[in-house]
């Protein structure tokens, strides 16, 4: 979805002329920021536009942080793409459920005493961004087709052999 398309959305519960006002903008700016940019001169350069811009120039991943924060969120970054040809959708599946199990691993631990300190819930923290980071891995692999010819790679699946 692009920033415009957002603000599209954002006016649909909100009202421009109040966003124009409570900072002190002109009604057609903030109308503008809802309009795709072309070279005739429609659209303005919005407020999501500028923040990108500003994490690019600055590489200040903080600044996202900062505003999922305070939007009662948090931030996770998804992994780059490690889809490969022929990557099994079975692994990759267990992987996610092991991941979760530790998790819950995790979890079970720290409330052995019925609380969970700062250093634990940091930890469970930590745990759950790398479950995050696996689903999204595993879901990017769906998306770009790697797991599209599962049906046939299990048809054509060689015998299988005995490690002894």
């Amino acid at each position: 979805m692009e920033s415009y398309e957002i603000f599209k959305e954002a006016f649909k519960n909100s009202s421009p002329k109040e966003i124009a006002s409570e900072l002190g903008v002109s009604l057609s700016l903030v109308y503008k920021w809802a309009q795709e940019q072309s070279e005739t001169g429609s659209g303005s350069r919005n407020p999501l536009d500028r923040i990108l811009e500003i994490i690019r120039l600055t590489k200040e991943e903080r600044i996202i942080e900062w505003l999922c924060e305070h939007n009662n969120g948090y931030f996770v970054r998804n992994p780059e793409s490690s889809c490969e040809k022929g990557f099994e959708v079975l692994p990759a599946t267990n992987e996610i459920v092991a991941q979760f199990s530790n998790l819950l691993s995790r979890i079970s631990q720290a409330a052995r005493d019925s609380s969970i300190t700062q250093d634990e819930a940091q930890e469970i923290r930590q745990q759950w961004d790398r479950l995050k980071c696996y689903g999204e891995g595993f879901v990017r692999c769906c998306e770009e087709g790697d797991f599209e010819k599962m049906a046939e790679a299990v048809e054509e699946e060689a015998p299988r052999r005995t490690l002894y």
